[in-house]
């Protein structure tokens, strides 16, 4: 055996009393704040629900997403932190059970749902801008969603019991469709989430901007199961300061990549000066929410990506845990700032409401992410390039 291998050691992952608890907790605390609001306050319960909603769909497609890119590029050197992406995508069969929970709040969320509508712009556009259409959209999108996560993890999970490496090939072309796919799919699902919140407004790169929130959120809770799993000892030698090091790289590109599309769109926007556009950002610029809006710019862009510049705090665990929890913070605040000004204009709005519906989103995807990976090798071990991502070294 080389010195290699002594150094290698993988176990088997059991969710634990802890973990089981903690999920089941939060789901029990979330569902309790679910059944009072639909008693007793539906107009802070379903923004709240929506926010959390969109936060957890967000991290389940990004995670299937990062496992895409991973197989059209041929990435060797992240093939034993991937299946920490695949169990993100876990997350995704609840996507379309969220949304279709969500129907029941629409009339208090979307404008364009009230059938006795007269705005002539939410009329004109009606014919996209419907319940019926929004359940069509739906189905597509979750379907095709789900579909493309049973193709491209299964390949993977079928690999680790045959070790046949046409699963590895067969992956790519499914990986490229997926990407394809998602990339209209996620778009359209964030107009219809978000910005149909506001149906007069309009952005050509929101479905972008969403995208650039995703993937750096994703890549912040991809960032915490790799310290969590380095650190239990359970894949020693297969997970490394390295990989961690290549994560926080991606997090500091992708805030970047948010800012850059934050700044071009709200530069355009301001440019043009178009009364339906500006709206978006006069909302967003009154009350409290100036400071949110100020807010996002320094902690979602400024400090992460100070924080990240260092080559040593990259490769810090409690540092990467920091910012990581920094980033997922603010996507919160980022999809909290997209809705809460179309209800709460002027005044921002905050409480155990949102907290206790963000708490059953939470438990449900601790849940199934510790189901998937219970059920699975936490390291896809017969994969033809895993050599590669043991010796995986960063050199800047």
């Amino acid at each position: 055996m080389s010195q290699q291998s002594k150094q290698l050691h993988l176990g088997k992952f059991e969710m634990t009393q802890k973990w089981r608890t903690l999920a089941f907790g939060l789901m029990a605390i979330g569902l309790l704040t679910f059944v009072i609001g639909l008693m007793r306050n539906q107009e802070r319960m379903w923004p709240a629900y929506l926010n959390a909603f969109f936060f957890f769909s967000c991290l389940g497609l990004g995670g299937l997403f990062f496992t895409a890119l991973q197989h059209v590029t041929n990435a060797g050197w992240s093939v034993t932190i991937r299946r920490l992406s695949e169990g993100m995508a876990a997350f995704i069969p609840l996507i379309f059970i969220g949304g279709l929970v969500l129907l029941f709040g629409f009339s208090r969320l979307y404008p364009w749902a009230d059938p006795n509508v007269t705005d002539p712009v939410v009329v004109a556009k009606h014919a996209y801008l419907n319940p019926t259409a929004f359940v069509i959209r739906l189905i597509i999108f979750c379907g095709g969603w789900f579909l493309f996560k049973k193709l491209i993890v299964g390949h993977s999970v079928k690999q680790d019991v045959d070790g046949n490496e046409e699963h590895t090939t067969k992956n790519v072309p499914v990986s490229i469709g997926f990407i394809l796919f998602f990339g209209l799919s996620f778009s359209l699902f964030s107009v219809d989430l978000l910005m149909s919140l506001q149906p007069s407004w309009y952005s050509t790169i929101f479905g972008i901007y969403c995208f650039s929130g995703l993937f750096q959120a994703s890549l912040a809770v991809i960032a915490l199961i790799l310290v969590y799993f380095k650190r239990s000892g359970l894949v020693a030698g297969y997970i490394t300061d390295e990989h961690m090091h290549d994560v926080a790289k991606f997090m500091k590109a992708f805030t970047v990549f948010w800012a850059y599309i934050a700044f071009s769109q709200f530069m355009l926007i301001w440019y043009a000066n178009i009364p339906e556009e500006t709206e978006y950002y006069i909302m967003r610029s009154q009350g409290g929410w100036m400071a949110v809006s100020l807010g996002l710019l320094i902690f979602r862009f400024i400090v992460p990506f100070v924080a990240l510049l260092p080559r040593g705090l990259k490769r810090n665990e409690n540092h990467v845990i920091l910012v990581s929890c920094l980033i997922l913070v603010m996507q919160y605040v980022d999809i909290w700032w997209m809705v809460y000004p179309n209800f709460f204009e002027g005044q921002m709005t905050f409480g155990l409401w949102e907290v206790g519906i963000w708490a059953l989103f939470a438990g449900i995807f601790l849940w199934t992410l510790g189901t998937f990976l219970s059920k699975h090798s936490l390291i896809p071990i017969k994969d033809p390039r895993i050599q590669e991502a043991l010796n995986h070294h960063v050199t800047y």
